[in-house]
């Protein structure tokens, strides 16, 4: 067998205001890895497929793996150049029996509402009728008619924070390679949900929505099952929750499959809904509370969705109300980090912080701050199944204002894990308050140690209320703009 793998991967919000541009792009080919072709940070897959493939004995081609922190839509000559040079290593292949595509599913470039089927209905004109096609996707993704027309078998994470990339993988190659060996026959079926929303799989009810999809797949012909969360802040028309089962040569099943959990998942939309408090009213809460940590998410600022990163909302707050004992992280200011490491720990300076992109950002805030702690390429942990991923922050720096303890960057970053703390001096688990710019990727890393979790639904570029959204192109006929859109 020979089997072709790469991919472009990225998230857009296309409400944010910074556009995704080449310099965005980190990108690994072929001829940048070592003679273990070992990919490292988001490379998992890779790695799998490789694997695997030499068990078998099989021609691994890897191309390439573009990825990019989510921002707003990829400059159209961008996207073009990085989706061509993928096609054109698929054709030097050539001839291929398996194509695998981890990609992302809610990718937007000018003039591409939907990469994911672009790149997937251009795979397959070049790699032909009867190779076998398969595609990994975020859980934050659209799925089309056209895309699950274009391939054989689409695998989608099951949980947030994504914990389950490499077991996906895993899943994705085995329903790929069984097709190519003519051991089964994938056949797929979509469910419109007709929800938009962010959907959290620790807390019930989802916990048990998706235990219940990774039992139904060990029954006979059940191949995988995949809830396609959307990713809200995408305003495109294809925007929305689809549930998509996949069977072994049982088209019938699939449709009756995706519809049963389709409507299930439908079933549970109001106790699905999101509990993010406003600014004011989570911190009331936090300072309220007894535990110790309190961790409170500014989800609008998280990094992870497209946001800048630099607003400063909560902070301004937490200064105006004397809070003391806190730490936040991580604005992103790369002049405010120069400016810090230059003066050097130690130092007590004026400094002009963060709401550098725009109203969401917020105004600038000039404070006094005592720089306490520097780390040169700083990386923060990022636990996934088989182990942490090191994940690039910048240079970095702690800088210390009234009581608060103030984690700045120079990469845009979400935080994942308390390591961004730790790396810096501080201990997370003996602040009162720690407030982190993520929406939900932040828990499988805070909640062994948080008193408790607040979830906040300050202002910024991914506004967690979804009814707020200033939507020009989404269909929505969904819930929660409408509480049945079935009816």
């Amino acid at each position: 067998m020979r089997v072709f793998a790469g991919g472009i991967s990225t998230e857009t919000n296309t409400f944010s205001p910074m556009p995704t541009g080449r310099a965005d792009f980190d990108v690994t080919r072929a001829a940048d890895l070592d003679a273990s072709g070992q990919m490292g940070g988001f490379g998992g897959p890779f790695n799998i497929f490789r694997h695997r493939c030499g068990e078998r004995g099989w021609d691994y081609n890897f191309s390439l793996f573009a990825s990019a922190q989510p921002a707003g839509a990829t400059v159209r000559a961008v996207y073009e150049s990085l989706r061509d040079e993928l096609l054109d290593a698929l054709r030097a292949a050539l001839p291929v029996d398996i194509v695998l595509l981890p990609l992302h599913g809610a990718m937007v470039a000018e003039g591409y509402d939907d990469c994911e089927t672009d790149i997937a209905t251009r795979v397959r004109e070049i790699a032909g009728p009867s190779a076998k096609i398969g595609i990994e996707l975020d859980l934050h993704c659209d799925l089309t008619q056209e895309l699950i027309d274009a391939v054989d078998a689409i695998v989608i994470f099951k949980e947030y924070p994504h914990t389950d990339i490499n077991e996906r993988a895993e899943e994705l190659f085995v329903i790929i390679a069984d097709a190519a060996e003519g051991k089964t026959k994938p056949t797929m079926a979509l469910y419109d949900c007709r929800m938009i929303g962010l959907f959290l799989t620790p807390f019930a009810p989802m916990r048990g929505f998706v235990d219940d999809m990774i039992a139904r797949e060990s029954e006979p012909a059940v191949l995988s099952l995949s809830l396609a969360h959307c990713f809200p802040w995408a305003d495109v028309p294809s925007c929305g929750a689809q549930m998509l089962a996949i069977t072994d040569g049982d088209p019938a099943l699939a449709a009756e499959l995706a519809q049963e959990f389709g409507g299930r998942f439908f079933a549970m939309r109001h106790a699905l809904d999101l509990p993010s408090l406003s600014l004011d009213e989570a911190l009331d809460k936090a300072l309220a509370a007894e535990a110790r940590p309190v961790v409170v998410a500014d989800q609008a600022d998280n990094a992870g969705g497209g946001a800048p990163s630099d607003s400063t909302f909560v902070l301004r707050a937490l200064l105006e109300r004397g809070v003391t004992d806190a730490a936040l992280g991580m604005i992103w200011d790369p002049v405010a980090v120069s400016v810090a490491m230059s003066a050097g720990a130690g130092a007590t300076l004026d400094l002009r912080l963060g709401g550098k992109m725009g109203p969401m950002s917020g105004d600038p805030l000039d404070l006094r701050v005592t720089v306490t702690g520097i780390v040169e390429n700083m990386k923060q942990q990022w636990t996934q199944t088989d182990g942490p991923v090191a994940v690039d922050c910048g240079d970095a720096v702690c800088l210390r204002c009234q009581g608060i303890d103030i984690i700045v960057n120079s990469i845009r970053r979400q935080v994942f894990s308390p390591t961004v703390f730790s790396n810096l001096g501080i201990d997370p688990a003996a602040k009162r308050l720690l407030v982190v710019k993520s929406t939900q990727h932040f828990y499988a890393g805070f909640a062994p140690i948080a008193g408790e979790i607040i979830y906040m639904a300050g202002p910024g570029a991914v506004a967690p209320r979804f009814l707020e959204i200033p939507y020009q192109r989404a269909d929505l006929r969904k819930y929660p703009w409408l509480d049945d859109p079935f009816a």
